[in-house]
């Protein structure tokens, strides 16, 4: 007897539908191309429970006609092409003839519609492909689609859909691609009663870019147009101090259809090499209009990929057009002020950059420094004493001594702790002739010339300063500081590395316990939604990293604290570059996944190789390496230090055979 089956035309049908209808998101899209195919204006989403339980797709296009109404949900039925040769030239988004069958096979479906030549509206149910109604219905031009209990007749492919938050923002992507595709449609998104997005279909690209992923990115944007060999490239890329630390706002559409080009990636981030920081990648809305003949959409059974007949064209026309505008449309970055200084000091941390109309120009606001007397040695500790340390008094955030906090608190700690320093140069009788005390019953004549009795002693030059059982030598290259230890070996520390090590360990044994600063101003993130979700399933693993971050609603996070010695500028970067990776890397368990996270963190908060430090930055960091001999790579396997005996140095001079 034979082994091979012929399949049941129901069984066949939900396989089928497997291939077209994987989630909410991809019904949708499939409705939403449809009633961009009919020549809608005007195209409302609305779902509840992430589009599991209830979706409704309505628009204001053309309708359809009674008589098609039934053959519209028959597999392979479609008014987008008829011929073979209709497939060399597709100039739809739909043309399968797969989406209503499928949709209908796997769900609770009910159609409303009325053809613009028709006087009386069509009301069409059917459950998983099995007709329930045909009726007369009153509505007006257009059609309704509405989809309840998507696979409720297959449990196998209801058990591996996501929490409802992630598949509403699965959904939300979809509509965000589609409104930035086709900027002429007004388009709605109701969430569970609550309307997140509305573009105004007003024709404008940027109009839709604002509307979808907010005023700021709308904002350090640039303008393309651009023409070559019969190709057209229009829309915006962001500025080159605008790039963002992955790719996820990179959006490529091609003749008004969402797709993913190596391609035309691999173009823009050719164009803008040279422009931007390395590491850093180009956001932008680049819509092409390509010869339908020149490419092949019907590759993927999502249509997100294509083929070109020849790539070079495509290439060098998103090349060439990224070019001309980066010449023609940037500029240097501006700085201006408003004369208005703050009279905390402590503003001058931690606070975003103001933006302002004026096109790549940003605020800066001066702020005044307290007068600081410079008679005193204001680090007396390092006279004459057999062991270097930094005692900074902080006040608010960092508990004793630990470089991995000085570097961002020490002008902070210097200013404010003013008066704990005064009293220290008295301590270490050092003239303070110029010390004014505002409390004191002395009259100020007295005050004045008052001088305090001292033995003065020389300081020990700074080379010579004892570092535990080291000896300060000094920085090469601003990224090296030389060290003597024990009068035998000569120990050269990378401080970058040395640094992060010190940081990623911190953040890894106390898990973020201790080492968050609260921002004097939040700062608003914008994520694609695949990220975005990552992000608000995952705000755990931002707390453990000393980050306070909330869901803002509609893509967008709120930081409200940071790790303190993160700078600002690196905060927004660093929760983008998180979120992608947790984003793309679901699979990972969790250890793998925060141990990145630290990488992360303690890279973009380390002082950088190349950067001016201070003396007592230096000492203290020399002196945490030594006193925790572990400390021997970076979280990268890089080495934190060299050592070279003397016996080998002076090999080398030929002092000894």
């Amino acid at each position: 007897m034979g082994v091979i089956n012929v399949l049941d035309k129901h069984v066949a049908e939900l396989i089928a539908a497997g291939e077209v209808v994987e989630r909410p998101a991809s019904a949708i899209k499939e409705l939403i191309e449809n009633s961009i195919d009919a020549g809608a204006t005007d195209i409302t989403v609305e779902i509840q429970n992430g589009g599991i339980t209830f979706i409704r797709v309505t628009d204001n296009g053309c309708g359809i006609m009674r008589d098609d109404v039934k053959v519209a949900f028959l597999p392979h039925a479609t008014s987008k092409i008829k011929l073979e040769n209709d497939l060399d030239s597709i100039s739809t988004l739909g043309f399968r003839g797969e989406a209503l069958s499928s949709i209908s096979s796997v769900s609770k479906l009910q159609l409303l519609t009325r053809h613009r030549d028709e006087q009386i509206g069509t009301s069409y149910e059917i459950n998983g492909g099995e007709e329930i109604s045909l009726d007369d219905a009153g509505c007006p031009v257009g059609t309704t689609m509405i989809i309840r209990d998507l696979f409720y007749n297959i449990p196998a492919r209801m058990k591996f859909l996501k929490k409802d938050r992630a598949e509403g923002n699965a959904v939300a992507n979809v509509i965000d691609k589609e409104a930035l595709s086709h900027p002429k449609i007004a388009f709605t998104f109701i969430r569970d009663g609550k309307r997140v997005l509305n573009t105004s279909g007003d024709g404008k690209i940027k109009s839709a870019i604002y509307s979808v992923y907010g005023r700021d990115f709308a904002n350090g944007l640039l303008p393309v147009n651009y023409e070559l060999d019969g190709i057209k490239v229009r829309g915006y890329i962001s500025k080159p101090i605008n790039a963002r630390p992955n790719r996820s706002m990179q959006n490529f559409f091609i003749n008004g259809r969402y797709v993913k080009s190596v391609t035309a990636m691999a173009a823009l981030e050719e164009a803008c090499k040279g422009s931007i920081m390395v590491g850093k990648f180009p956001a932008c809305v680049l819509h092409m209009t390509i010869p339908f003949e020149a490419i092949d959409v019907n590759v993927h059974p999502s249509k997100i990929e294509v083929r070109f007949i020849n790539e070079r064209p495509v290439f060098d026309a998103v090349y060439h057009s990224v070019k001309t505008c980066l010449s023609a449309s940037d500029e240097r970055k501006r700085i201006t002020f408003d004369g208005k200084p703050k009279d905390d000091f402590i503003s001058q941390i931690r606070q975003p950059k103001p933006f302002t109309a004026a096109p790549a120009a940003f605020t800066a606001k001066p702020q005044p420094k307290p007068e600081v007397n410079r008679d005193y040695e204001p680090f007396p500790e390092l006279v004459k004493t057999e062991k270097i340390t930094v005692s900074y008094k902080p006040n608010n955030y960092v508990s004793d001594i630990d470089p991995l906090s000085v570097y961002s608190k020490q002008a902070i700690k210097r200013e404010q702790n003013l008066e704990q320093t005064i009293e220290k140069a008295k301590e270490n009788k050092i003239k303070a002739d110029m010390i004014v005390e505002p409390e004191s019953d002395v009259p100020a004549e007295s005050i004045q010339n008052h001088t305090v009795d001292i033995e003065k002693k020389e300081p020990t030059p700074l080379f010579e300063q004892p570092v535990n059982k080291l000896k300060f030598v000094g920085e090469a290259f601003s990224t090296y500081i030389i060290v003597e230890k024990n009068d035998k070996e000569l120990v050269i520390i990378d401080k970058h590395a040395a640094h992060e090590r010190m940081i990623y360990e911190k953040l890894k044994k106390e898990r973020g316990a201790g080492c968050s600063q609260v921002l004097l101003q939040p700062i608003t993130v914008v994520l694609n939604k695949t990220d975005y979700e990552a992000a608000i399933s995952n705000l755990d693993m931002f707390s453990e990293c000393a980050f306070d971050v909330e869901d803002f609603g509609n893509g967008t996070l709120i930081v409200r604290a940071a790790p303190q010695y993160l700078e600002l500028d690196d905060i927004e970067p660093s929760v983008i570059e998180m979120s992608g990776y947790i984003a793309q890397n679901k699979t990972n368990i969790r250890s793998e996944k925060m141990d990145w996270v630290y990488h992360n963190v303690a890279c973009r908060s380390a002082i950088k190789g190349g950067n001016k430090s201070t003396v007592e930055e230096l000492v203290a960091l020399a002196n945490k390496l030594d006193e925790d001999p572990t400390l021997r790579y970076c979280p990268h396997g890089r080495p934190v230090c060299v050592v070279m005996s003397r016996y080998e140095l002076e090999k080398q001079f030929g002092r000894i055979q």
